[in-house]
Formats: structure tokens, sequence, C-alpha cells
């Protein structure tokens, strides 16, 4: 859709897009276009007269509130907002279950959780256990 649009609102594009097309074919394109211009106006216009009425609504609630001696608070309880769902506890981390060391002599552990480390990795495809990096 991006590329139509793009063809549509730059001159040049549009040009060679409608190159092969009669004077004939581009007037009926552009007694279609009109149409769905006018459509669109249509449109437009009817979602202004639906706001203003939204509008209008809103107001005139507010007065009856206002006449029958109520605030926003009576209605929509001490905040005036939707209650806040309480966040859900973060949970404590998984304590390491394997040790490993780094190229450089560095040691490091593991969770067993999510990707494993490349040094373990290169061992276990060298024939090396999984059990013999977990902590004892």
């Amino acid at each position: 859709m991006s590329e139509f649009t793009d063809i549509l609102t730059h001159a040049r594009r549009l040009n060679a897009a409608t190159k092969d097309l009669s004077v004939a074919e581009l007037q009926e394109v552009a007694v279609k276009l009109d149409n769905v211009i006018e459509q669109r106006k249509e449109e437009e216009a009817e979602l202004k007269r639906a706001e203003a009425a939204k509008l209008a609504d809103i107001e005139r609630i507010r007065k009856d509130i206002q006449a029958a001696g109520l605030n926003p608070e009576d209605i929509l309880g001490a905040s005036g907002r939707a209650p806040v769902k309480r966040s859900q506890r973060k949970r404590a981390p998984k304590p390491p279950k394997y040790e490993y060391t780094m190229s450089n002599g560095e040691r490091r552990t593991w969770t067993g959780q999510g990707r494993m480390p490349k040094p373990i990795q290169k061992a276990l495809n060298q024939g090396k256990s999984l059990e013999s990096f977990l902590i004892k």
C-alpha cells in the first residue's frame, strides 16, 4: 500500500505510472478519485458531528451532576479513576547450578536457564558431561 501512496503523492512517479493511459482513461480515473474524495469529506464531517454530540452530552451530564449537588468523586469513587492493579512480586533469582572457567581464566557461574555459555557448550561438543560443571 505504501508503494501505491508513494506513486499517488509524487508527480513524476504518477506521470510514469499513467504513461500508457489515454486521456479518456485518465479522466475516468479522475472522476473516480473525485468520488473517493467526496466520500472521505462526508465521513470526516460525520465524525466531527459525532464528536460534537459527544462533547455536548458530556457537558449536559456535568451540569446535571452539578445541579444534583454531586461531585464526580461521588460517582466515580474516591480517586476519580479506575482502581489500579497491583504489580506482581518479582521472583528471587535462581541460585547458580554450574561453574565454568572462561578462556582468560575467569571463573563464572550459570543457573542452567537461558542460553548455554560458550565454554560449557564447547566442552560438551568435545565429549565432556554437563554434570562435570555442577557446583558441589
